[in-house]
């Protein structure tokens, strides 16, 4: 694991669907030393989950998995009855198991030809602060999504256990990765993986704003410029791009749902190219 392949990223594989399973199979590095970076929602049932890790894990050199929010349901179809915390621990013993990095563990350090970087995979969740205009309060706008007949699965399936509420497990989890976070050497430079975009610009483009408020906390806005980022991956929102923000790279690696990628050009694509494996102004190695 030299670093001397690419460092990739792709999220949001929902392997429940069979067209997705295929993508899934498809995906393999072009060389030995490739990383992939897995920026959640791979699955809902946790046997899916391990499946499809283990088949990455295999292909490539390293593989880096946050949670997304599906992974943390739980689901009535799922034989695993864990909730919250217990079924977020469940996943990362899973992980490590195959050898995957999670948000749990050291953050491995890229060595390729734009390196070193520390990978640093992130699990932060939200906090409803990605709220509409006009609205003050966590209840008003939730209030508000309901009226407009927009409301994220989680509030049904996505259980904060034990914390109280989803915004209190998320400032748990803000608290304890910061400190992570701060106590990198420094000069560090980082590759930050979340599921969630660590700023809300990307949620402004989405077909109904409500949805915003699962999508992020206004806590990690200045994390990319605090923490040194040469580039942020996430997904969540079911928009492939690149993206720029206080000079700094942001890559939403999503496959998304069939509906949705078959309406692109070319597919559903490849793993996103986050850090190249050749040098800045070497040939190209991918597309």
């Amino acid at each position: 694991m030299s670093g001397a392949g690419s460092l990739l990223a792709i999220s949001d594989l929902h392997v429940a669907f069979d067209d997705n399973r295929t993508v899934l199979e498809g995906l393999r590095p072009d060389h030995p030393d490739d990383w992939l970076l897995v920026a959640g929602d791979v699955g809902e049932i946790a046997g899916d989950v391990a499946r499809a890790l283990e088949l990455l894990s295999r292909r490539f050199a390293k593989v880096v998995w946050v949670p997304g929010n599906h992974e943390l349901w739980t689901h009535r179809q799922d034989p695993l009855p864990l909730r919250g915390r217990n079924r977020y621990e469940h996943l990362v013993r899973i992980c490590r198991d195959l050898g995957v990095v999670t948000p749990e563990d050291p953050y491995p350090v890229w060595r390729g030809p734009q390196g070193p970087v520390t990978v640093a995979p992130l699990f932060v969740l939200y906090d409803y602060t990605f709220r509409p205009s006009g609205t003050r309060t966590r209840d008003e706008a939730l209030e508000r999504a309901r009226a407009s007949g927009v409301v994220g699965t989680d509030e049904a399936l996505l259980h904060p256990d034990p914390y109280p509420s989803i915004d209190a497990w998320c400032r748990a989890r803000l608290a304890l990765t910061e400190r992570r976070l701060a106590a990198l050497a420094p000069g560090t430079e980082t590759v930050l993986v979340n599921h969630f975009p660590l700023v809300r610009e990307p949620t402004r483009i989405l077909r109904h704003p409500e949805f915003a408020l699962w999508c992020g906390t206004e806590a990690t806005a200045d994390w990319h410029q605090r923490f040194r980022a040469r580039a942020v991956v996430y997904g969540h929102l079911h928009i492939p791009r690149t993206t720029w923000h206080d000079g700094v790279r942001f890559e939403e690696v999503s496959v998304g749902y069939p509906r949705e990628w078959r309406r692109r050009d070319g597919g559903p694509g490849r793993p996103r190219v986050v850090l190249p494996r050749a040098e800045p102004d070497g040939p190209e190695v991918r597309r």
